[in-house]
């Protein structure tokens, strides 16, 4: 099967490439540490129609398919871009039979966060409504945000308390499943673009630096390794198309095709941010380089919605069980 994108995608990535060049860099993503707002926004990302891209016409949003959706997180990935994409994602499966909130996700007149638990929450810390599951049952409401200190502040982590709730479904565990592996889909999708990204860095760096009278990048150690990360970002291009098919268009294969994107999502970009401040050196260590703006995203990407060893355990399972015999 060919999981290239058609021409109508790729005319969605390079708008939403220079939507992004315009409206969010890596230098917002640093400002953001230092208590500056998340670019390009919440408000942004809903007047340009990319919060409800998931969101069905009836309810005001585009119609758009997951695919549609990844195929512009890439490219928010690749400026390090906030609020996540990965929430418009994650709270349109789940509010699917909830028009009005599904209309207020899609202009942004309702912050949405999607909780996991006590521990830290993507878009949590910028967010006023919060979707939880509560012994099986869906429940929105509001919260007491508690935000810690950041090491990816794009990212908006932090722990909340659910201070109101109202049932929008009782027996949700199905689709609270399928929600959470659509958003494995879209973060692994923003992961790429990151990865992408910092490998050109690396690359870019290393034809202009030059060390014994020779561009840095002809000696085979800096060769080898943008190579290998170059690798891995192709091999995870393919993962993420695939797992955005898959959610379209193969329900069952999606849990198999998200759990492997995820997990080969966290060590490509971790291997592709880690390259990118070894090739520079010395000045990929400091705070005015965004080398470490993308080693900070690898390292917070790694364990969100679950770790890079909890997916391939998934994808173990799941291939023992005959997943791929379907």
């Amino acid at each position: 099967m060919n999981f290239e994108l058609d021409d109508v995608q790729r005319a969605a990535a390079a708008g939403a490439r220079a939507f992004f060049a315009g409206s969010a860099s890596p230098g917002d993503a640093r400002r953001a540490l230092g208590g500056g707002p998340v670019a390009p926004g919440r408000k942004a990302l809903a007047d340009i129609g990319y919060l409800g891209i998931p969101v069905p016409e009836s309810a005001g949003g585009g119609g758009g398919s997951v695919l549609d959706l990844a195929v512009v997180a890439e490219q928010a990935g690749a400026v390090l871009a906030g609020p996540s994409l990965v929430t418009a994602a994650r709270a349109a499966v789940l509010l699917a039979d909830q028009p009005d909130l599904l209309a207020a996700l899609a202009d942004g007149s309702a912050a949405f966060a999607v909780l996991d638990g006590a521990g830290p929450s993507i878009d949590a810390a910028g967010a006023d409504s919060f979707l939880a599951l509560d012994g099986g049952a869906l429940v929105v409401g509001s919260g007491k945000v508690t935000a810690g200190t950041p090491m990816d502040a794009t990212r908006g982590l932090a722990s909340v308390r659910l201070t109101s709730r109202t049932v929008l479904a009782e027996d949700a565990g199905e689709r609270w499943a399928r929600a959470r592996d659509t958003a494995l889909v879209v973060l692994a999708a923003e992961d790429l673009g990151a990865a992408a990204r910092a490998v050109q860095l690396g690359v870019d760096y290393a034809k202009v630096r030059t060390a014994f009278g020779r561009p840095i990048g002809s000696y085979q150690a800096v060769k080898h390794a943008l190579v290998d990360a170059w690798v891995g970002v192709e091999q995870l291009r393919s993962l993420v198309w695939w797992a955005a098919w898959a959610a379209d268009s193969a329900p069952q294969e999606l849990p198999l095709a998200a759990a492997a994107a995820k997990a080969f999502a966290a060590k490509t970009l971790e291997r592709a941010a880690e390259t990118c401040v070894q090739v520079h050196g010395g000045i990929g260590f400091t705070w005015e380089h965004d080398a470490h703006l993308y080693w900070r995203r690898a390292k917070v990407d790694r364990l969100l919605l679950g770790d890079e060893a909890e997916h391939l355990d998934a994808v173990a399972g799941l291939v023992l069980a005959g997943a791929l015999d379907r």
